[in-house]
This record gives structure tokens, C-alpha cells and sequence, in this order.
């Protein structure tokens, strides 16, 4: 059996997303067999477990492996022609670098300024744009889709900061995630009606922070909300792997 090699680049999850699909092309995993933790291929691959969380995603959305959340991941098996699923082409021409960036890239980026827009929405914003952001967290209570008021709710406060450059790269950023199809495929497993029963919770508390004009409350507020979206898109696969 090949070993697995140490990897260290750009575009990291997808490196070892071809390292791993090689692997199962080549018969060292079988097809029905589930494959190692995710601990166990990180340590081997010298990389985090983030990086492997979003390779095994990659991968599921190439017909690779089947990901069952509180089971495990099982590789599946090739079609009637020998081959699996060609990796999902980009929709748009400037779709291309956002598949190459990585969920955690993308929600670690959030974490660094999206805290500190909260906090300056608590400062400067107008009794409209705290209107605007009210009335995006009353929606998403009464919606079937509340990633759509979810976003509306982090413009609204990207919109109430005072700086449009930060809030052009909030918007930037929400952008590359909806064009991430692995983004989205984590979000499918993991980002249920309980999460999103706890996000609106997280929401009330950032609401309530600049509503009150209180920066460090606020700050602090979507710091805290922001890591709980990391910590919930990190839960175990199965029995064994990341948290």
C-alpha cells in the first residue's frame, strides 16, 4: 500500500482531495469500505483536520465517498464505465477562484472583520439601518429560507458600519461562499432547523448589542456567533474524526 504524502500549498483541500481519490482509484480503499478517521488522515498528510473536513467534501460532491453524518464516510463505488464523477464545473467565469477557497478560509476571514463591523454598526449606524437589521432577523423567524435573511442580516449590519470598503469586502466574502460548492454541501449536512434555531438566538444577541449602542457587547456578540458557526460545521462526521 502507497503512503500518503505531506502536502503544503495553495488550494490545500483539493490537493488532498486528489491524493485521497487516487488512493481509492487505486483500490487502497475499497469501494463500501469507510475510510480512515479524520484525525488519522490528517496526522499522515501533516495538515489540519479542517483541511481533510473539506477534502472529504470535495470529494463527496465527485462520487467518491458517501458521507454520513453519525456513521462515518464510506468510498463508493466507480460507475459502470470504471470512473467517477467528474468534479462539478464553475457556473460563471468568476466562479473559479471562489471553488478553489475553502469554507473555514472563508468563515476564519468572516471571524477577523465581521466582529468589528458589529462593532461600529453599534456606533454609527441610524435609527433606520438598526431598522434594517431588526426586520432582517424578524424574517428569517418567519421563512422557510432563512439563509436568505441570514445574509440580508449580515449586509444590513456591513451597511450600518459607516466604512464601505469593509462593508464591500463582507459582501465580497458572502459572495465567494454561495459560489463554494463545497460550502454548500457542508452546510446541507451539518446546518439544520436546530442550528438555525440557535444562529437566530446568536442573531438577538448581536441585534440587541448595537440596538443598545454597546460596540464591545456587540463585538463580542458576533465573535462569539460566528465561532459557534465554525465549531457546528466541524462536528464529527461519525463516531470517530474532528470536532
Amino acid at each position: 500500500m502507497t503512503s500518503l504524502q505531506a502536502v503544503a500549498s495553495t488550494r490545500l483541500y483539493r490537493m488532498i482531495a486528489d491524493q485521497i481519490a487516487a488512493r481509492i482509484k487505486a483500490g487502497d480503499f475499497p469501494a463500501g469500505g469507510r475510510l480512515p478517521a479524520e484525525r488519522e488522515l490528517a496526522e499522515q498528510l501533516q495538515v489540519s483536520r479542517a483541511s481533510v473536513r473539506e477534502a472529504l467534501i470535495a470529494l463527496e460532491i465527485e462520487g467518491y465517498v458517501d458521507v454520513r453524518v453519525g456513521t462515518g464516510v464510506f468510498v463508493c463505488p466507480p460507475r459502470e464505465d470504471g470512473k467517477y464523477q467528474d468534479a462539478a464545473q464553475p457556473a460563471a467565469a468568476d466562479s473559479v477562484e471562489a471553488t478553489d477557497i475553502g469554507p473555514f478560509d472563508l468563515l476564519e476571514t468572516r471571524l477577523l472583520i465581521e466582529p468589528e463591523c458589529a462593532a461600529l454598526a453599534a456606533q454609527k449606524a441610524s435609527p433606520a439601518q438598526i431598522a434594517a437589521i431588526r426586520a432582517a432577523h424578524d424574517a428569517m423567524s418567519l421563512t422557510e429560507s432563512p439563509s436568505v435573511h441570514d445574509r440580508a442580516f449580515h449586509s444590513a449590519i456591513g451597511a450600518a458600519c459607516g466604512n464601505a470598503a469593509l462593508a464591500a469586502a463582507i459582501s465580497h466574502i458572502w459572495h465567494l461562499s454561495t459560489l463554494s460548492p463545497v460550502f454548500h454541501r457542508l452546510e446541507e449536512h451539518f446546518v439544520t432547523t436546530k442550528v438555525w434555531i440557535e444562529a437566530q438566538k446568536e442573531h438577538e444577541r448581536i441585534l440587541a448589542a448595537i440596538a443598545d449602542r454597546d460596540p464591545i457587547r456587540a463585538r463580542h456578540a458576533m465573535h462569539d456567533h460566528l465561532v459557534g458557526i465554525l465549531a457546528r460545521l466541524r462536528e464529527d462526521f461519525g463516531n470517530v474524526g474532528i470536532r
